[in-house]
């Protein structure tokens, strides 16, 4: 049976764990907001429409941001067609998904239930087919308190405080042809930069995120990124990143291994930057903003015919996920945990039935997918700061991306509570994974909770006739004498173990 192990410190650290990492997003898209978090007449729904079932789920989640109302759909979007009266707002076509789209909710809507979800709001501006006078309405309708014309229409609107929005997308995947307004580097980047200089007229404050590359096996990755700081580096904060993986031709070990290509992307962008900010002989230190990420099966949109109708609330890439893709989102989540350093917010995407951790039926109930579960136990365990982990493991050979750990693996810990969390995915396909972690820097320690999700059947689904077809596990964890906690990972598994002071010791500095 193969083993690996490696050891912790808590001197050895990476940075803190963001909560913005836990993000998520909500688009004007299929079911995710009509239906999905905005159902009126809904057996659980409140005197506002959203569904609190859906509401109990994101907050068990533990979402602590969502990035808003897009994706492609903003490229196109007229925010101010979303407020005011409901009856009075236009029906607008939205050339990104070929739909209807009524506006029933909005700008005030979503905020209002971005609070009751105690969620922070990240606002993606529509730079496709507006551009800076626009941005700068919307920021005064958000965050102006008074005494101006569209704040006090947000207060005739009934919104009397200011939204307090604080992060800005400056944009959608800019770089995509597929995108709205779809523009070059030099374009991009020259309107990103007197966008965010306008912003900060306003609000010198503002987080501002410059669009990235859509993925990293776009053509022009790298050299997009290199273009676009070039000319907004002093302007903005973060530079986006966006990626999606599948399983395709039976190819489960390169599947497994999609976390390799996160780690490249991330590692990529970084460099870019820092060599722009060296060029530019600047102080300043770009951050990542991971804010779209998931397992989603493209090939199977990619060849879906395109509608010939226009419709209001059509189903768009709902998948249903297997055992193995919450596997996959688990290491995609160690990924990003690792690279705290620099990727300091990031976004699922979405939260409800598109490509979602939640799914709905209109008029019925709400159920977790299979990658629920290790979003919501890493969001929810995932403390303090984020340790370094330098893994000794077999390794095994992928079509995609050569040789591969079979443990890929992240810690972090608590100093004020002394907890040490340990998330690790073994992606042997046949074998479970003998594991001992070193632990004696950190005094007695024993195991607190230790979960597993995986299972016999890598495709198992959850439904709504088995909600909790897939879930966590108990997982057997034991710390032995001197310090090494020790237990055996089923075959294609994430796990989570929580450790915390033995009774009677202190916790590790």
């Amino acid at each position: 049976m193969p083993s690996a192990s490696f050891r912790l410190d808590p001197g050895f650290t990476i940075a803190p764990v963001h909560r913005r990492t836990f993000g998520s997003f909500v688009e004007h898209m299929g079911r995710c907001v009509y239906t999905g978090i905005y159902e009126p007449g809904h057996p659980t729904a409140d005197e506002d429409g959203f569904r609190q079932d859906v509401l109990d789920l994101t907050r068990e989640l533990g979402v602590t941001t969502v990035r808003y109302p897009g994706g492609n759909f903003v490229s196109g979007y007229r925010w101010e067609d979303g407020v005011g009266p409901v009856a009075q707002r236009p029906v607008r076509r939205d050339l990104a998904w070929h739909s209807l789209e009524t506006n029933e909710v909005g700008i005030d809507e979503f905020a209002r239930w971005a609070r009751k979800a105690d969620v922070e709001v990240m606002y993606a501006l529509n730079l496709g087919t507006r551009g800076v006078q626009e941005a700068l309405d919307v920021h005064e309708y958000l965050n102006h308190p008074e005494g101006t014309h569209l704040s006090e229409l947000r207060r005739s609107n009934g919104t009397k405080e200011p939204h307090g929005v604080r992060m800005f997308c400056l944009g959608n995947e800019m770089d995509g042809p597929w995108q709205t307004g779809h523009k070059t580097a030099h374009e991009y980047g020259r309107l990103a930069a007197e966008v965010a200089r306008a912003l900060r007229a306003a609000e010198p404050d503002l987080e501002l995120v410059a669009c990235g590359s859509s993925n990293s096996s776009m053509p022009t990755f790298g050299a997009w990124e290199g273009t676009v700081l070039e000319l907004a580096y002093d302007q903005v904060d973060y530079i986006s990143a966006h990626a999606y993986y599948e399983e395709t031709d039976g190819d489960l070990g390169s599947f497994l291994a999609s976390a390799v290509d996160m780690d490249y992307f991330i590692d990529s962008i970084v460099a870019t930057a820092d060599a722009v900010g060296a060029r530019l002989k600047s102080p300043k230190r770009i951050n990542v903003s991971f804010d779209e990420w998931n397992v989603w099966y493209q090939s199977r949109f990619n060849n879906a015919p395109v509608p010939t109708t226009w419709e209001q609330g059509r189903p768009v890439i709902e998948d249903h996920y297997s055992a193995v893709d919450a596997v996959v989102v688990g290491s995609l989540l160690i990924s990003l945990l690792r690279h705290s350093d620099r990727v300091t917010a990031a976004c699922q995407a979405q939260l409800v039935n598109v490509i979602a951790p939640i799914m709905t039926e209109p008029g019925g109930g709400a159920w977790r997918q299979t990658i629920f579960h290790p979003f919501a136990l890493t969001s929810r365990l995932a403390r303090g700061t984020v340790l370094r982990v330098q893994v000794e493991t077999p390794t095994y050979a992928t079509e995609r991306y050569g040789d591969v750990p079979l443990l890929d693996a992240v810690a972090t810990h608590d100093p004020a509570t002394g907890e040490v969390v340990v998330l690790v995915v073994n992606r042997d396909r046949a074998e479970a994974l003998d594991l001992e972690v070193g632990l004696a820097a950190f005094g007695d320690l024993s195991p607190l909770e230790a979960w597993t999700v995986g299972g016999d059947d890598p495709y198992a689904r959850n439904t709504a006739d088995q909600p909790d077809r897939v879930r966590p596990e108990p997982l057997d964890a034991r710390v032995l004498t001197g310090g090494t906690l020790s237990t055996r990972l089923p075959p294609v598994s994430w796990s989570v173990i929580r450790l915390g002071p033995a009774e009677g010791s202190s916790p590790a500095a």
